[in-house]
């Protein structure tokens, strides 16, 4: 029942680490999306995709080709990867010619070969919100993601700071209250005298 109760705390925590990178574009540039896979010796491929279109790949590339038939037509020669090879396992996307239908959230997911009876393993790496502001807009979201309004900024550091610290607190506190009963419990037991009548004469 604790690791359960850990788990489900931490769950915040997990998510916050995870929070879209924020990235702000104006219409007609070329931005770049950033993605690093750690080990880059058994990369078999990158998938960049947006959930909310239909096909979802923004670029497939599997065994160093990419896949144009299931690619979104609307990124069809505007996408390339910064590194084809993705040496050292940069896997950065660029998109050229932003447009405002390009505002939306993208995930770059790796696809690593398996061992021999392995099959291939698909892992989320990044996950970026690309945020087109038309031009002449001002204010919009910060470089480090914060939305200025006036008197300030709330950004997905702070709110992952918050989180973690409140995650902390309360698997402190499960903790704690676990250890506290188990303690009552054994001094309740410690101190029981039985009835006169029980007791060994």
């Amino acid at each position: 029942m604790l690791p359960f109760l850990i788990l489900l705390f931490l769950n915040p925590l997990i998510s916050a680490a995870q929070d879209p990178k924020p990235i702000t574009a104006k219409p007609g540039d070329n931005v770049i999306l950033p993605c690093q896979a750690q080990n880059s010796n058994n990369l078999a491929g990158v998938e960049w995709s947006r959930r909310d279109l239909e096909p979802e790949y923004v670029l497939l590339l599997r065994d160093g080709h990419i896949v144009p038939e299931d690619q979104q037509p609307s990124f069809k020669d505007r996408v390339e990867l910064q590194d084809q090879q993705m040496k050292n396992g940069d896997v950065s996307l660029i998109l050229e010619k932003v447009t405002a239908a390009d505002d939306g959230t993208y995930e770059c997911r790796i696809l690593t070969h398996g061992g021999e009876r392995r099959k291939r393993a698909v892992e989320t790496i990044s996950v970026i919100n690309l945020h087109v502001v038309p031009a002449g807009q001002t204010g919009g979201h910060t470089e480090d993601g914060g939305k200025e309004d006036g008197g300030g900024k709330i950004g997905s550091v702070e709110s992952a700071a918050i989180l973690s610290v409140f995650a902390v607190f309360l698997v402190a506190a499960v903790v704690g209250f676990v250890i506290y009963r188990k303690h009552k419990q054994q001094k309740i037991q410690e101190s029981y005298q039985p009835p006169p009548e029980q007791q060994p004469v």
